[in-house]
Formats: structure tokens, sequence, C-alpha cells
């Protein structure tokens, strides 16, 4: 999880069952560098104790409205200033009506009530209770008060009936949080394409030729441009990644299926990052059936693919930013700003894939940013953090463009 250094979370937990699995977020929030804080209703400490929420956050865990054992404090009113994000989880279907009133007859919505923070709320109860339309109607008017409720899952529930209403794993809840606190928003409303991953070209039903791409580079951008605020779309090759939350992510497999899905986005585009390692070249006929081997050698005739970046340097729009990316075993600056300019590119990240630590299938990399204007040397370090950076560049060089245009 991104650090959340300087941030504060209540995490107000109400009695149902789905309970056990927030000191895992409680947890996770506190190694990720936030304050925590935890309110209960008195139905949750039937299912979980204080004194867990109180050993994993170093903080008192508040349980009573009119509790006298602690310092003087208006403790409703400073819970709820402090806080940067509140997370209602779970939050059963009597806490939603409850905050859908207005009603605060307990400590966890005194303090909601009074909190002017991002509300997070994720429903979790038995899918009748959860379809009622008495429900349904409540989490419609904590929406229409800026609540944001977090879809439940479907699945097999404590009560033994399969269907929704059941409470999204800490991950997940973990992801809502650090898209709302873990980036300033410097690309909300923009529009960010990026493409990761290998593209497969099929020899015949059985064999295709590849490359060692991960995707992890363009999956790792891709994240990174959602926490900041950016609308993005992912087109992906075969990964074994998991998908990027709060991302259109459009799967492919060849470089044609590559190129026709950028040919669809590039007019909604505002930001074009090119990182997947597609293929040059491809079979120039598929074999209909599994091709035997025999003693001969065997010699397979390729035909060039589409050129993506040189398709999209001739049909690129006014304010449109492109981004691509080289891979190189020598020479790799020489061959990178060639690629630059001869591909009208805004910005190249070069790699040298010899390098240990840079490259395909691992969680690091070394890279050099190429612009008009010179070099950025980007040391060792994780593709996370190399994401921040090729952002932080791609913004810097859009409002240096701004300001001229």
């Amino acid at each position: 999880m991104e650090h959340l250094q300087g941030k504060c979370v209540l995490l107000c937990v109400s009695g149902g069952i789905a309970a056990y699995k927030i000191p895992n977020v409680a947890s996770a929030l506190r190694k990720a560098g936030a304050e925590v804080h935890v309110v209960m209703t008195r139905n949750a400490t039937e299912f979980i104790t204080p004194l867990t929420f109180e050993s994993l956050t170093n903080h008192r865990c508040v349980v009573d409205t009119f509790d006298r054992n602690f310092p003087y404090d208006i403790h409703h009113i400073s819970l709820a200033t402090a806080a940067d994000l509140i997370l209602i989880a779970p939050a059963t279907a009597d806490v939603i009506a409850k905050l859908a009133h207005g009603i605060a007859d307990d400590m966890l919505t005194t303090v909601v009530l009074a909190a002017k923070c991002k509300k997070l709320v994720a429903p979790a109860m038995n899918t009748a209770m959860l379809e009622n339309p008495i429900t349904q109607d409540n989490l419609k008017t904590l929406e229409r008060y800026g609540f944001q409720i977090i879809p439940p899952d479907s699945g097999l529930l404590a009560c033994q009936a399969v269907g929704s209403g059941k409470m999204p794993e800490p991950e997940v809840l973990l992801d809502h949080i650090a898209r709302e606190l873990a980036r300033p928003k410097t690309l909300q409303g923009v529009r960010v394409t990026v493409t990761a991953g290998p593209t497969q070209e099929a020899l015949d039903p059985v064999r295709f030729l590849t490359n060692h791409s991960s995707g992890r580079m363009g999956y790792a951008i891709a994240r990174e441009a959602m926490l900041r605020g950016a609308q993005v779309t992912l087109v992906t090759g075969p990964t074994s990644l998991p998908l990027v939350p709060f991302v259109d992510t459009r799967p492919v497999t060849t470089a044609a299926d590559m190129f026709r899905a950028v040919q669809d986005l590039l007019p909604q585009t505002d930001i074009l990052i090119k990182a997947a390692a597609v293929a040059d070249y491809r079979p120039a006929t598929v074999a209909q059936d599994k091709m035997k081997k025999s003693d001969d050698a065997l010699s397979i005739p390729l035909a060039r693919t589409d050129d993506i970046l040189g398709w999209v340097a001739q049909h690129r729009h006014p304010g449109l930013f492109v981004c691509g990316f080289s891979m190189e075993t020598r020479d790799m600056v020489a061959n990178s700003r060639a690629k630059l300019e001869r591909k009208h590119l805004d910005m190249i990240v070069a790699n040298d894939v010899s390098q240990p630590g840079a490259g395909f299938n691992v969680d690091t990399n070394i890279a050099t940013l190429l612009t008009h204007d010179g070099a950025r040397e980007c040391p060792l370090q994780s593709k996370a953090a190399l994401a921040q950076d090729i952002l932080d560049e791609t913004l810097s060089l859009r409002e240096r463009g701004q300001e001229k245009a």
C-alpha cells in the first residue's frame, strides 16, 4: 500500500460478523504511516474486542459516548475534526438507516454526523436486508449527501445464504482509502491511456511468439495515474497481474489488437503512455493445425506489425502528450533519442535491460527520462516509484507546454 504519512483515518465499526476483517485494515494503515482511530458500536464489541484495535493502533478505542475515563475532550468533535477520512465498515442496515436520517444516538453515529471529511460506507448484511427497498433508499440518500458506497461482494454469507451483501476483503477497502488519500489529485479530469504487457503472435493453435514483458511497469503507471485522480484506461496484453482498481482495463492479445485499441481511444486521450512491449514482427501466416516437428530445419517467414507510435505521430491532436518506452541492450541514449525524434514523442523512458534490477519480470527498474530539453536519470528503485517520477515529469512538461501555448 502507498505511504499515508500524516493522514488520519477513522474506522467506524458496527455490529456485523464482518467486523473480524477490520483489524487487518487497521494494521495495514498503520504500516502505511497513517494515524488510525477506531470507534465501535456496543454491538460490534460482541464480535471483536476494543483491546484488539487498541493494540494495533496505539489509541484508545471509543465505544461509549459518555465514558468519563479519559482526559477532558469533546470526543465526538475532536475525532470528527482530526479525521481525513472515515470508513464505516461493516456498515449494518441499522447504522446505514441512522446515518441516512441524521440519528446520532451513539458515539459512531455522532462522530460521523459531526465530520466534514470524505466518508466511505461498506455495507455488510444478509442479501434480503440489502435488497430491501428501505435499505436501498437509505443508501441512495447517503450517496446524495456525499457518502461513497463501496459495493458489497457476492458469495456465501455468514447466514449460509449465497448472494450479495458480503463486505469486500481488506485489500479492496484499502484501495478505496488509498484512492482518496494517497496522492494530491494533480490529474483530476485528465484522461490517461496506458499500454502494458507483451503481445502474442500466433504460429499455430498451440504456439505463439512473445517476449518477457510482465506488464508491471505499465500497471504501476496506471495505478499511479488513478491515485492522482486521472480517468485511466489500461490496454494490456496477456499478464498474470491482478487488475488495477478503478481503472478501465481493456485486454488484448496481438499487436493488431493493441493498435485498434489505441486508435479507438486516442481521440479521447490527453496523455498516452506506451509502456507495452509490442511485437515488431508476426508470423506471415498462421497454421490452421498444430505444426509437427521434423528432422528438417524450420524457417518461419515474418511480417512487420503496425507501428503504433508511428501512427499516433501522424494522427495526434492538439494538446496530446505522448510518452514512449525504449528497451535497449547497447547505445541506450543514442537509440532512444533517435526514437524520440523519429516518433515525435514528448518524452521517452529509456531502459538498458542488461543492467541488474532493470527490465522484465522484476519489481525494480533503472531508467533515463529523455525529452527534447535534456535527460533525467532515475536510479534503481521500485517500478511504483519510477511511475511517480514518470508522471511528475509528464505533469511538468505538460504545464510548460500549456504556458508556451
